[in-house]
């Protein structure tokens, strides 16, 4: 196992105020978070959506407080209205995996996948959640609706990819504007358990999919099975270009029961989490190459869910432990010093699972307290957390 160090300064916290677009490389990613004054967001886009006049029982905030201080001045949720200035959907059922709608980072627009309902939901702060598409599901085993992805031209043809189990697999799922759900990846393995899967962008053109290994460990080295794999592939489901192997779409071997797949904007970096038999892992992913020993490791098993990479850190979602982990990034690609851990206890919003990027200093997550959490009256809840650069040396 890895003892490796890392140096972070400040807390995490929640805040409502946005700031624009970046570019990952060029800005520095932040490594500390803190609150803010909630600011008017400016006008966003508002893209057409596959479904978007379905129904839905979700709903927006119901109300802002004007109190931009931590969260133990905000009142408590008073059935679906959520006073928290950072949440921006509620009474939702787990949230599962989350994907935000390209050109507003203003005003933060995303999609929402329940894991257990197979329903995927767009969700807007003080706006009802509204159903964009649902696909049949089994959720058993750990499995259902597990992830969420958008196509790397998602603004031209507005693809939707979802990651699901059926009684008999699990699939890659394609949903197009006014089109039945297709799938375009199917035989992945299923069994009694490690059905989750994950599915990201490497923003370079492909999307990633992470696969569990089923229950069978041995599957995730055989290479004729796709359990236990990342999988690179393009919108149709065929192996994307630049694949090491011509023919398969497999690009690393190993996973047991991934949470999470993620890359930073400029395509530099990808990274992959694992929940182990005895310890929860993150590794770097290259493609072509051997997972090899884990970047890090967590052997209290936290429950390592989604990922975003920033352009100099790691944040993570974790799902049993109720809380995100961001790790800071040396310039060589190792990490130095101790994650640094925020949203935790009476200060956070309970289980966390899916987190996708906003822009270089925010990203929105989903909870998941009704799968064995603590729920509030307002879970399962979709939320904005805010960060900023700070320096300073951390503690080891």
């Amino acid at each position: 196992m890895l003892t490796p160090v890392l140096s972070v300064a400040g807390t995490l916290v929640l805040a409502l105020a946005l700031s624009g677009c970046a570019n990952f490389a060029q800005e520095s990613a932040p490594t500390t978070w803190q609150s803010a004054v909630p600011q008017s967001p400016e006008a966003a886009p508002n893209p057409q959506l596959p479904g978007a006049d379905g129904g839905g029982s979700g709903s927006g905030s119901g109300g802002a407080a004007s109190n931009p201080a931590g969260p133990t001045s905000v009142p408590p949720p008073q059935g679906c209205q959520d006073f928290n200035p950072a949440v921006i959907a509620t009474c939702l059922n787990p949230v599962s995996a989350v994907a935000v709608l390209p050109g507003t980072a203003g005003d933060p627009i995303g999609l929402v996948a329940e894991r257990a309902t197979g329903r995927i939901l767009r969700v807007r702060k003080g706006q009802p959640a509204t159903v964009v598409a649902t696909v049949p599901v089994d959720a058993t085993g750990d499995g259902g609706l597990t992830g969420l992805a958008l196509s790397p031209t998602y603004s031209e043809d507005q693809l939707i990819f979802a990651y699901v189990t059926t009684p008999t697999d699990n699939r890659v799922l394609l949903i197009a504007p006014g089109d039945a759900p297709r799938p375009i990846v199917t035989g992945i393995p299923r069994g009694a358990n490690d059905n989750r899967g994950a599915l990201g962008l490497d923003h370079q053109g492909a999307l990633l999919v992470a696969t569990g290994d089923a229950g069978d460990p041995n599957a995730a080295s055989d290479p004729k099975s796709l359990a236990g794999k990342v999988l690179r592939i393009d919108v149709d489901g065929t192996p994307a270009a630049g694949d090491p192997v011509v023919g398969s779409s497999v690009v690393a071997s190993g996973l047991a029961d991934p949470g999470g797949v993620c890359s930073s904007l400029d395509g530099t970096q990808a990274w992959v989490t694992d929940r182990q038999p005895t310890r929860d892992v993150l590794y770097r992913l290259r493609v072509g190459n051997p997972l090899g020993d884990p970047a890090w490791a967590w052997p209290d098993r936290p429950g390592v869910a989604g990922c975003a990479a920033f352009g100099g850190s790691v944040t993570i979602a974790m799902s049993t432990a109720g809380e995100v982990q961001a790790l800071t990034l040396n310039s060589d690609g190792s990490f130095a010093g101790k994650p640094q851990v925020a949203l935790h206890g009476t200060g956070g919003f309970g289980r966390l699972a899916g987190i996708d990027i906003i822009n270089s200093q925010s990203a929105m997550v989903g909870t998941v307290n009704k799968d064995g959490g603590t729920p509030v009256s307002s879970d399962d809840r979709a939320l904005v957390i805010v960060g900023t650069v700070a320096t300073g040396s951390g503690q080891d």
